[in-house]
């Protein structure tokens, strides 16, 4: 029976927290996620503008471009090594502390990225020291979205746990528009010499202060009652990663697919369509960042909706709907964006964007319900940053050598084929909506 979150507990342990520690946990479960991601996505946008001709001087625009995309793949690679890392404490001590340590990973790593000189300076140092600590971003952020997704889900109402899975989803649509809207102000305040020279760092070098708001936050919650139960119980296992493998194999492989079209859908949109819309389509960085700002609006206002449906319909009936729809929309890359029409390529990215917030809403609660609670940190973890790597590690990569060599068509291609396989994933999973995470 569905109760509101003012409702005394009547049936399971996450009904036991009261509406003011639910606020809490909920705002701390959005700021983390918001914080990590904008600390990831500066990069991406530094990646798609700047990294390049910094780090890698040498050889032609689209040279360079590949080589901060081969950075910028990195990250994916480390994220899960993280979910590994950060999973196993997270499922042996609890959510909490290991939340904790993922974000002060990521924070520090994303400043000293401001902090790097440039190959001009210290040669190729400056490339190594660029990907260690890219490398070290990865390994933060595998740790963070699991934890927090169980964060809230584990405390979510009966009924409800979409709603509540869906906070964590809307830290990337804040941490986007927190970081392109700062790389947005810099180029329209800086000259292009400026921007190259300092202004690019200072994206980085802000996240120390969301970092420390970020974990005064999270010092502050609780432990969730599911895995406060299964202490109770005596059910953690000893190597979570060990018992995932040996169990949890088939659920822990199909989120990985079944996350694909967002990942996709995601940095198409944003990596590979900033670098091509400058360098190709000669708009300017800020009205392309400008574009991809108002975009990103929709993917804020289709991640309540999304979730709320899951809720009322379940998880299987949205995401197969968004992801067909995906698919089609790769049929429109090449006419919308191949134009170099303002409101063409707008509505383009407005799409994708949309789409993403439509099939990545439902995963807050999905994956989580996969997996038991001995190892929900790590398979939920596992599944998300898996799908990161098949889906976003070499996506703008192999976009901007579609584009060299087939044109937009191709980038469009990739983009429904990868939906499709989404689609197959999402087919082979049950639908979770009723699963108790106690």
């Amino acid at each position: 029976m569905s109760t509101s979150p003012s409702s005394p507990a009547v049936t399971s342990p996450a009904e036991a927290a009261d509406t003011s520690s639910r606020s809490r946990i909920v705002f701390a479960s959005f700021i983390g996620t918001a914080i990590e991601f904008y600390d990831f996505y500066v990069y991406a946008t530094a990646a798609a503008l700047v990294i390049g001709p910094v780090f890698f001087p040498h050889g032609s625009a689209t040279a360079q471009a590949l080589s901060a995309f081969v950075t910028f793949g990195i990250a994916f690679i480390a994220r899960p090594i993280g979910s590994f890392l950060f999973g196993h404490f997270g499922d042996r001590i609890g959510r909490k502390s290991t939340l904790v340590a993922s974000l002060l990973v990521m924070g520090v790593s994303t400043t000293l990225i401001g902090f790097v000189p440039g190959y001009d300076a210290i040669g190729s140092l400056a490339p190594v020291l660029l990907c260690i600590l890219r490398f070290g971003q990865g390994i933060g952020l595998g740790g963070e979205w699991g934890g927090a997704a169980l964060l809230a889900t584990e405390n979510a109402p009966a009924g409800r746990r979409a709603w509540f899975g869906m906070f964590p989803q809307l830290g990337p649509s804040v941490g986007f528009l927190a970081a392109n809207g700062l790389f947005f102000g810099l180029a329209l305040a800086l000259t292009d010499e400026q921007f190259r020279s300092w202004g690019w760092r200072v994206p980085f070098i802000a996240s120390a202060v969301l970092v420390a708001l970020g974990l005064y936050v999270r010092m502050k919650i609780a432990e969730t009652p599911a895995f406060r139960a299964a202490i109770e119980r005596r059910e953690r296992v000893r190597v979570p990663l060990v018992s995932l493998i040996a169990r949890h194999a088939k659920p822990t492989l199909a989120g990985a697919f079944a996350m694909v079209v967002c990942y996709t859908l995601f940095y198409i949109s944003t990596v590979f369509t900033l670098s091509y819309g400058v360098s190709t389509l000669h708009f300017t960085r800020q009205s392309f960042l400008g574009l991809l700002c108002f975009a990103v609006l929709f993917m804020a206002l289709a991640t309540p909706l999304s979730a709320w449906a899951s809720d009322r319909f379940g998880r299987r009936p949205v995401l197969i709907a968004g992801i067909v729809a995906a698919i089609a929309s790769g049929f429109a890359m090449a006419p919308l964006v191949g134009s170099g029409s303002t409101p063409l390529v707008a509505l383009f990215l407005t799409i994708e964007l949309f789409l993403m917030g439509v099939t990545f809403a439902p995963m807050g609660a999905l994956l989580p319900e996969l997996f038991p609670t001995p190892v929900r940190y790590t398979g939920a973890g596992v599944s998300y940053n898996l799908g990161g790597i098949l889906g976003a590690s070499v996506a703008p990569y192999i976009a901007q050598m579609l584009a060299a060599r087939g044109g937009l068509a191709w980038v469009g291609g990739y983009v429904s084929v990868a939906a499709a396989v989404s689609l197959i994933a999402v087919l082979s999973i049950r639908e979770t909506r009723d699963v108790q995470l106690s």
